[in-house]
């Protein structure tokens, strides 16, 4: 069926030649305030959409292993796709593509979970990766350089390269994921929560047992605090689009995000009260 055939006579107000033919847009009309499950306005609103369930999908592939079927994730972003339309309410104020993309994202993170990828010898050189750089950071009071890592590793330069390649796609997953994670391997991600000014090596160990607690803090979080977090921080949402995606107000949003900061705040005040010295949140 061409995708002429889905346009319905009645949807057109006014026929005239000039018009005939033309796809009309999907959305909202006086006869169909949206499409409606199962119809050809819902079809013809999902093809119209499939540009944008790849280009989420390659902007999340972008590192993935080769043994990641690239299909499972386009399928599991029609399903985010699909979804986004049925739970789409107009009246919400927010456009369909901001909304539609926070869906399908979470709907190819999903799979990925589900998925679960990442093999286990991957997990472990992250592991390994990231016990020594703790000791370099322990001892030196700063960043661990490549080199230093390599040395502990007792590896070379170039071996290590490789292994960060193989680990840094991992990153993709998002905080509940690493949140679910009894080890330290994304403790890097965490840091960005702490400031990032700290240049001296008194400030840089500081810096890092601030970000230990602030992880520690994240595991007590209730649920939606954490997803708050993780897609302000992480996948970089405007608040406004982390509403649209729980079907929230934006002012909903912003309080769910000041509760989290100030329940971290506090813990870590409670550890020990010098830490907030340096820091605002």
């Amino acid at each position: 069926m061409s995708k002429q055939s889905t346009v319905c006579l009645e949807d057109v107000e006014k026929p005239a030649p000039s018009v005939k033919g033309r796809k009309r847009k999907p959305g909202p009309s006086r006869s169909n305030p949206w499409p409606q499950p199962g119809t050809p306005d819902e079809a013809l609103m999902v093809e119209q959409n499939l540009g944008m369930v790849r280009s989420v999908v390659a902007r999340l592939s972008l590192g993935l292993p080769t043994h990641v079927d690239g299909d499972d994730l386009y399928s599991a972003g029609l399903g985010g796709l699909l979804n986004a339309i049925r739970a789409y309410n107009p009246q919400a104020g927010t456009s369909f593509e901001t909304y539609a993309r926070v869906r399908i994202r979470g709907a190819i993170l999903d799979e990925l979970r589900r998925m679960d990828w990442v093999p286990r010898s991957i997990h472990t050189k992250a592991r390994k990766v990231q016990a020594v750089a703790k000791v370099i950071e322990q001892k030196k009071g700063r960043q661990a350089t490549e080199e230093e890592i390599a040395k502990g590793l007792d590896i070379s330069l170039r071996e290590y390269r490789r292994w960060a390649e193989e680990i840094r796609p991992a990153t993709i997953i998002n905080l509940d994921a690493d949140l679910q994670s009894d080890t330290d391997d994304s403790l890097s991600q965490y840091e960005s929560l702490a400031d990032s000014r700290a240049e001296d090596p008194v400030e840089g160990a500081f810096r890092h047992e601030l970000a230990e607690l602030i992880v520690e803090q994240l595991h007590q979080l209730p649920e939606m605090q954490r997803q708050v977090l993780a897609l302000y921080y992480f996948e970089e949402m405007r608040l406004a689009e982390i509403a649209a995606a729980f079907s929230l107000t934006e002012s909903r949003i912003c309080q769910i995000h000041a509760q989290a900061l100030q329940s971290i705040k506090g813990c870590l005040q409670r550890c020990d009260p010098c830490f907030m010295q340096p820091y605002s949140f």
